[in-house]
C-alpha cells in the first residue's frame, strides 16, 4: 500500500524537513508540495491524495480553511503540523488523524503513520466490502443477508455455546470463555483458562462452528480467543508470544504474524 502524500506549508524550510523525516517511511509517496491554503484546495482536488501533512497558520488560507473549502468532495486524512500548541483542539474536532508539533520528532511521526495506515486499512476495506454487496447483489442476492452493515458475517451463523462429551459427561462451553485451543490428532483440546476438555472434531471443522473476529490460529495447530490476549511479546526470527488472561504464553509462527499486526496500534 502506497501512501499518497501531499505536503502544505508555506516555510519551504519545513517542507523540506518533513520530507527528509518521511524519507524513512518506504510506503509514503510525496506527490505534491504547496505553499499555500488556495494551492493546497487545488492540489487536493486534482490529485486525491490519501493523505495531507497540513500546516496550520498560513498567509491568507490557513489549515482550518483548506478542510473547509474540501466540504464537497470526499477529503483525504489529515494531520496538523504547527509550532503552536494552542490549536490542538479544533485539530481533533476537524476530524485530523493526529496533531504534530514542531520540528517534528521521527518517533512521534512514526507513531502518527501507524495511525493513518490503520484508518486507510479501514477504509479501504469498506470499499472492498461495499464492492462485494453490489456484486452479491446482482449475482447472489441469498448472500447479501450474510453479511452485516459493518460487512463482517454475521455472527449469529457462530456457535455461542458448544457441547463436549469428555470422562463420561456431557459439557456446555460457553465459547467466550475459551481461551485456546490446541490440536492433538483427531481431537481438540479446548483450554478455559481453568479447565481443559477434549473434542473429538478436527480443527478445521471447530473452526467454521467459531467467529474469526475472535477466534484466529496463531500456529498450525493453535487457535487462540484473542478476546484474551493480554499482551504481545516479541521474540526472534519474526516470531512472537502471546501473554493470555490466565497467564498462558502461546507462541506465533511467522506464518501467523498478520494476526498478531492488529493488536499494534
Amino acid at each position: 500500500m502506497t501512501i499518497r502524500t501531499i505536503l502544505v506549508d508555506d516555510e519551504p524550510l519545513a517542507i523540506q524537513g518533513m520530507e527528509l523525516r518521511l524519507q524513512a517511511h518506504d510506503d509514503v509517496e510525496i506527490i505534491e508540495r504547496c505553499s499555500n491554503g488556495r494551492e493546497a484546495i487545488r492540489a487536493i482536488k486534482t490529485h486525491k491524495p490519501d493523505l495531507v501533512f497540513l500546516d496550520i497558520q498560513m498567509p491568507g488560507f490557513d489549515g482550518f480553511s483548506v478542510v473547509q473549502g474540501l466540504m464537497e468532495v470526499e477529503p483525504p486524512l489529515f494531520v496538523f503540523v504547527t509550532a503552536y500548541s494552542d490549536h490542538a483542539l479544533r485539530a481533533f474536532e476537524a476530524q485530523a488523524v493526529d496533531y504534530l508539533m514542531k520540528p517534528v520528532e521521527e518517533a512521534r511521526l512514526a507513531d502518527t503513520l501507524d495511525r493513518v495506515r490503520q484508518r486507510l486499512n479501514e477504509k479501504r476495506g469498506a470499499g472492498e466490502v461495499e464492492k462485494l454487496k453490489e456484486v452479491l447483489a446482482e449475482h447472489a442476492p441469498e448472500a447479501v443477508a450474510d453479511l452485516n452493515e459493518g460487512g463482517e458475517v454475521a455472527s449469529s451463523r457462530f456457535e455461542k455455546l458448544i457441547n463436549i462429551k469428555d470422562r463420561g459427561q456431557i459439557f456446555r462451553v460457553d465459547v467466550d470463555t475459551i481461551e485456546m485451543i490446541e490440536a492433538a490428532g483427531d481431537y481438540m483440546v479446548i483450554n478455559t483458562g481453568d479447565n481443559s476438555l477434549v473434542l473429538r472434531e478436527t480443527m478445521k471443522d471447530l473452526e467454521k462452528r467459531l467467529d474469526p473476529r475472535r477466534f484466529q490460529r496463531v500456529h498450525r495447530s493453535t487457535i487462540v480467543n484473542l478476546d484474551l490476549v493480554k499482551q504481545v511479546k516479541p521474540h526472534t526470527n519474526g516470531e512472537c508470544f502471546l501473554l493470555l488472561e490466565s497467564g498462558a504464553q502461546v507462541k506465533v509462527s511467522r506464518s501467523y504474524r498478520d494476526v498478531v499486526a492488529r493488536f499494534v496500534h
